[in-house]
């Protein structure tokens, strides 16, 4: 039976599951730049997710770029009506694999219409923007966001890697509803924003939840002890996360099937 506690309703709307699935390790290496090499693993991956219950997938422009975006509508199109698709743009890779953050306007809308053909929908769940541009007010982001939004081609605006005051500031705009930063047992002062979304009723999604380096793929973090019933360091990481607050929705990614089985677990 699913408890309330479980589930999220993300902004005051979608219901989800707090465990979600984070595409971003289904990639090229290094720096998520270029296809997956093992695109059909890639694929088996996403769709056993589904199978296990996750309704949030979490993808983004930069991951590829557009590669990631590309596989996830291939393993998951057409889409089961409980599933929630989520990508990012205003953060772009050029053809070296150098990030490049523009978030202006036109830039912004344009990535939408090209996310929509990638990932074969009309609409996008929760578009977010992944970076504030330093050279774009993020108020003038979030108004573009904002009127593709009542255009119908979003249905919720989230934001990722931002301050608290960044966040009131896109509120002045828009309603938000999410943010998402990085936030794991290692850092567990990297961010302050979980009571404040918690108090808004904007959900707090957690990426890089087992202190893997994004940069390094590196390992996941190693728990000191196995609280309740986990039964892997990844699993206790991962329930830590969940028993923070009841808008904490974490978003743990991996190549494995059996990794993805275990997180699931918790």
């Amino acid at each position: 039976m699913t408890h309330d506690k479980d589930t999220y309703l993300l902004g005051g709307e979608v219901r989800i599951y707090r465990l979600g699935f984070g595409a971003m390790r289904l990639t090229g290496q290094p720096r998520n730049f270029g296809r997956y090499p093992d695109w059909e693993g890639g694929k088996s991956v996403l769709r056993r997710a589904v199978e296990l219950g996750v309704d949030f997938i979490d993808t983004a422009l930069a991951y590829g770029p557009g590669h990631n975006e590309q596989l996830v509508a291939e393993a998951l199109h057409p889409y089961p009506s409980h599933l929630v698709i989520a990508t990012k743009g205003g953060y772009d890779k050029s053809n070296d694999g150098t990030v490049v953050r523009d978030a202006r306007p036109a830039t912004l809308k344009l990535q939408v219409e090209k996310a929509l053909q990638r990932l074969k929908t009309d609409r996008i769940d929760l578009f977010q923007l992944h970076w504030v541009d330093p050279n774009t007010p993020i108020e003038e982001s979030v108004a573009a966001l904002e009127s593709l939004r009542r255009s119908g081609l979003i249905r919720l605006i989230g934001l990722c890697n931002v301050t608290a005051d960044e966040l009131l500031r896109a509120q002045t705009v828009a309603r938000i509803a999410s943010v998402q930063n990085r936030l794991n047992q290692a850092e567990p002062s990297a961010d302050d924003l979980v009571e404040t979304t918690a108090r808004q009723g904007v959900a707090y999604i957690a990426y890089g939840p087992l202190g893997a380096d994004p940069a390094k793929q590196g390992a996941p973090l190693a728990a000191a002890h196995l609280p309740g019933d986990s039964k892997t360091p990844a699993q206790a990481a991962l329930r830590w996360l969940l028993d923070l607050a009841p808008n904490v929705v974490v978003m743990p990614g991996t190549t494995s099937i059996q990794h993805l089985e275990e997180n699931i677990a918790a």
